[in-house]
C-alpha cells in the first residue's frame, strides 16, 4: 500500500515513525512547502522522493493513501485533491477552517467511497479507551459533568512565536481552540455522544508580539486562550479551559464525574485513577505496548498514531470504513462545535447545534 505525506514537521515526528509499524505500508514520497524540509524528512526515513509541490507528488505517484499534516487553511483543498486523485485520506486536526469546508471534505470522500480519518489519535490511547469503556459499561453511572484543563506557557512570552507563525494567525486556522480544543471536543463526543449547545470564548490575550530573531513587531490574530461549556444531549455538562499564556506549565488534567464514581487522568504522569462513590482512588492505568516499539518518539501523541494508522490501513485493505477512530463525520461535528465557540465569542450567548 503506497502512502504519501504532505507536510514534513509532524510527519517526521509521528507519521513516518509510525508507518514503519503498519503492515504493508510503503512511503513513496513526502511533500512540504520547503523542499529542504521534505528532503530532510524523506532522507531520515529512507523515502526516495521529496517535493515542494504536493500536486506534482499526487500526479506522479498516484498513492493509495495520503496523510495531510499542514496548516489548517490548506486541509480542504489538499483533501479534495487527494480524494479526486484516487487516495484515501488521513487529515490532521482541526478538520478545516469551518464546518462548510469540513462538510465538503466528507461529501467528496463519501461520494468516491474513500476511507477517511481525522487524526484524533488519542482515541487509540489505552487510558482514554478505558475511560470510554467504563462510561459505556455504566461503571461511573450517569455522567453528570466533565472538567478538562490544558494550561501551558509556550505562548506566554511575546517573543515565543516567530513572525508569520501560522498557529498564531486566525487566517491560517491557528489558535488554541483548533490546536487543542479540537482534540478535547472529539474526546468528549466519543465518550458522551452529541453536543446540544455551546457557550465560550476564543481570545487573543497577547496580540502584540516580537520576532525573537529580528526584533520585529508583529500582531497575533489567533486565540491563545479559549474556553467553553458544552451542554451534551445527555444533559451532562463539560467545561474545557485552554491557555498557552500562563507563567508556568500545568499540563492537561481530565476529570469525569458520574453518579457512581469519578475518574482523573493527568498527562504529567499519564496515571489513570478511579474512585467508586464514597471510596478512595485506585490506580487503573493501562499499559500501551506500542510505547515500546522501536523508533517512535516519546509521548502519547506520537505513540497513539500507530494505532490510528493501523486501523486506517486495515480499513483500506478490507474495503470498509473505520471501526475505530474519528472519521470525517466526526470532523464535521467537531468543527461545528469550534465554530459555535467563535460565534459565542461574538454574541456572548449560547449557540444551539
Amino acid at each position: 500500500m503506497k502512502f504519501a505525506v504532505i507536510g514534513a514537521s509532524f510527519a517526521r515526528a509521528a507519521y513516518l515513525p509510525a508507518l514503519r509499524h503498519v503492515p504493508g505500508a510503503e512511503v513513496v514520497a513526502v511533500a512540504s512547502g520547503r523542499l529542504e524540509s521534505a528532503r530532510s524528512a524523506a532522507d531520515a526515513f529512507g523515502v526516495a522522493d521529496a517535493y515542494s509541490d504536493w500536486r506534482e507528488m499526487l500526479a506522479k505517484h498516484k498513492p493509495d493513501a495520503v496523510l495531510i499534516a499542514t496548516p489548517t487553511d490548506t486541509h480542504a483543498e489538499m483533501t479534495l485533491a487527494a480524494l479526486e486523485a484516487g487516495a484515501h485520506v488521513v487529515c490532521e486536526k482541526p478538520t478545516a477552517v469551518n464546518a462548510g469546508e469540513a462538510q465538503a471534505m466528507l461529501d467528496k470522500a463519501t461520494a468516491l467511497g474513500r476511507v477517511h480519518m481525522i487524526d484524533h489519535e488519542l482515541r487509540f490511547n489505552p487510558n482514554r479507551m478505558r475511560i470510554a469503556e467504563m462510561i459505556a459499561n455504566g461503571d461511573l453511572g450517569e455522567i453528570r459533568h466533565v472538567n478538562i484543563a490544558n494550561i501551558g506557557a509556550s505562548w506566554a512570552d511575546p517573543a515565543a512565536r516567530p513572525k508569520g507563525d501560522w498557529w498564531s494567525l486566525i487566517e491560517h486556522g491557528g489558535g488554541r481552540l483548533g490546536a487543542n480544543g479540537s482534540h478535547q471536543v472529539d474526546m468528549v463526543r466519543w465518550w458522551l455522544g452529541a453536543v446540544h449547545s455551546v457557550m465560550g470564548e476564543a481570545l487573543t490575550v497577547i496580540p502584540n508580539r516580537i520576532d525573537k530573531a529580528t526584533g520585529e513587531a508583529w500582531t497575533a490574530t489567533a486565540d491563545d486562550v479559549a474556553y467553553m461549556t458544552l451542554r451534551m444531549q445527555s444533559e451532562a455538562r463539560v467545561q474545557i479551559f485552554m491557555s498557552g499564556v500562563a507563567a508556568n506549565n500545568i499540563g492537561n488534567l481530565t476529570q469525569v464525574f458520574g453518579s457512581k464514581g469519578t475518574i482523573t487522568l493527568a498527562n504529567e504522569d499519564e496515571k489513570l485513577y478511579f474512585a467508586k462513590a464514597g471510596q478512595g482512588f485506585e490506580d487503573i492505568t493501562q499499559d500501551d505496548p506500542n510505547s515500546r516499539l522501536e523508533g517512535l518518539n516519546k509521548g502519547i501523541w506520537n505513540v497513539s498514531v500507530v494505532g490510528a494508522l493501523r486501523e486506517f490501513a486495515a480499513a483500506i485493505s478490507e474495503g470498509r470504513q473505520l471501526k475505530q477512530g474519528a472519521s470525517f463525520v466526526d470532523g464535521v461535528e467537531n468543527q461545528r462545535v469550534l465554530d459555535a465557540v467563535r460565534t459565542s465569542t461574538e454574541t456572548r450567548a449560547w449557540v444551539d447545534l
